[in-house]
């Protein structure tokens, strides 16, 4: 189950990661609200744990566009300002429970596995960009109706990328989500552009369109381009 963490604490956003992934979860951070919107709508996550003092936007405006997108993906706040205003306001724009900090992080499983629970949750289970196509379920990748085998490494770094289509994402993002829970990982090596050799060669290699575009100066970035 992949949660997202939107939270600008780089300190408690590691302790959420580390007790999440200890704990069975997927988790991914994001660490302003811009990107944690952006992140929701694109990834396919089982509930967001989302702060409401947050850089570029704050909680409640992700949530309000959210919410306003048709999502209906489950989200806790977690926050410092715990008023009852401050809760009344998060849950009237939709917000399926509210923990004030400080809190214990048995608590947080509690309620987690409380919001996730809930039967009107319908998760993505196709990514598509252009004519490539990634089943979640079955892990079958197509292009073009043509199926393409990859490694399992090469298919977790496909889904971060088309996940995030039309983003610009640098060598450290992809590092922290595709390699960061490996044991042997060191942030040292070229990792990513072998990789995303790799995937070229299986994805690109020999077709007028491409799809895994170099951004130069800053990273790659996944999305239809002749």
């Amino acid at each position: 189950m992949k949660i997202l963490i939107v939270e600008d604490e780089a300190k408690l956003a590691q302790v959420l990661l580390k007790g999440l992934k200890e704990n069975g979860y997927i988790a991914e951070w994001a660490e302003d609200g811009e990107l944690g919107l952006n992140m929701a709508r694109e990834g396919n996550y089982a509930a967001i744990i989302l702060d409401v003092m947050l850089p570029k936007k704050d909680g409640f405006e992700v949530l309000c566009e959210l919410r306003k997108s048709g999502s209906s993906l489950p989200v806790m706040m977690l926050t410092s300002r715990s008023s009852v205003d401050d809760r009344v306001r998060g849950l009237d724009l939709g917000a399926d429970d509210y923990l004030p900090k400080p809190f214990a992080f048995k608590e947080l499983l509690a309620r987690l596995r409380a919001v996730t629970r809930r039967p009107a949750v319908e998760l993505r289970t196709t990514l598509k960009v252009a004519d490539l196509e990634l089943d979640l379920q079955t892990r079958e990748v197509r292009r073009a109706g043509q199926v393409i085998s990859l490694t399992a490494k090469e298919l977790v770094l496909l889904e971060y990328l088309m996940s995030r289509k039309g983003l610009a994402l640098t060598r450290a993002m992809i590092l922290e989500n595709v390699w960061a829970s490996d044991d042997a990982y060191d942030g040292g090596s070229n990792l990513v552009e072998v990789y995303i050799n790799f995937l070229r060669k299986k994805i690109d290699q020999g077709r007028s369109v491409k799809l895994i575009q170099t951004l130069r100066g800053v990273g790659y970035t996944m999305q239809e381009q002749p």
